[in-house]
């Protein structure tokens, strides 16, 4: 009996949040790198009861290590400037390949084998993620982009239908032609034009941490930019954090980085008093 009264008071504390955020959209950039089978199978039952009590998931994935992996087995180096790939022609093609032909139809099916509906999307449909060419530190990348605009159109129309859009992070440029796009950027960007409620970026890392190594559970803007000054955050986690700013100045109500390696973080971090990781606020 108190296994079950336990059961009815975690439904009590969520109760308030599923009030404050019914309606309200969530984009969550999943990433997949470090998480199990497991881990990505409570990441998809998260999204469908996201969906079925009235919030309005949107899924942004990456594919790294899925498209190195391809051009490893291809004979192709990767190479990597400020964290992002080098894409040429050749090396495009195999990024198209692998996260709109396998990672967006797998995350689809994810959701789908969980009791949900998903289509999948990717950022050239409908010229939905605009892009100029971009380059790191003067240098030229290739066919990479940086996210100039975001018509949210066709993603509001797959949700108004009932379908939770899962986005392969593809941009296109004004001639047309598609670029890699960092899935952080992309997820920021999405949340920025849908106004959302959340951006969640599931990580495999505990959060923010300071410079003792200890999480920081929220962080203001003006927080996180003097601890990037100070050094406190740094490497990987800058773009991270990064992406969460430019998406608070842009309207979206806060950001979260999150473990997703915690056995339903995304419930956890959006339903709990606690949560999990590292919530940023404007």
């Amino acid at each position: 009996m108190q296994d079950l009264i336990g059961k009815a008071k975690v439904l009590v504390e969520a109760l308030p949040y599923m009030r404050r955020f019914l309606d309200k959209t969530v984009v969550v950039k999943y990433g997949g790198s470090a998480l199990s089978k497991a881990e990505r199978g409570t990441f998809a039952v998260d999204a469908v009861l996201l969906k079925y009590i009235g919030l309005r998931p949107v899924i942004v994935h990456g594919g790294g290590p899925q498209i190195g992996a391809t051009l490893e087995r291809l004979g192709k180096r990767s190479t990597f400037v400020g964290g992002l790939r080098v894409t040429d022609d050749e090396t495009m093609e195999v990024v198209e390949m692998v996260l709109c032909g396998k990672v967006n139809r797998e995350i689809v099916a994810m959701v789908q084998e969980a009791g949900g509906r998903a289509v999948g999307l990717t950022g050239n449909d409908g010229n939905m993620i605009r892009v100029t060419q971009r380059l790191e530190d003067d240098r030229d990348l290739g066919r990479v982009g940086r996210v100039v605009h975001v018509d949210p159109s066709p993603i509001t129309a797959v949700a108004a239908a009932g379908f939770v859009p899962v986005i392969a992070p593809i941009g296109i440029d004004e001639r047309g032609v598609t670029h890699n796009v960092n899935a952080d950027e992309a997820a920021g960007g999405v949340a920025s034009a849908l106004r959302a409620e959340k951006l969640i970026l599931l990580t495999d890392v505990e959060g923010v941490l300071d410079a003792e190594g200890c999480l920081l559970p929220q962080l203001s803007i003006e927080q996180a930019r003097k601890h990037i000054a100070e050094g406190a955050i740094r490497g990987g986690m800058i773009p991270k954090v990064a992406c969460c700013i430019a998406a608070l100045e842009a309207g979206v109500a806060s950001a979260h980085i999150v473990d997703g390696r915690i056995e339903h973080a995304l419930l956890l971090e959006i339903f709990t008093d606690g949560g999990v990781g590292t919530l940023l606020t404007r």
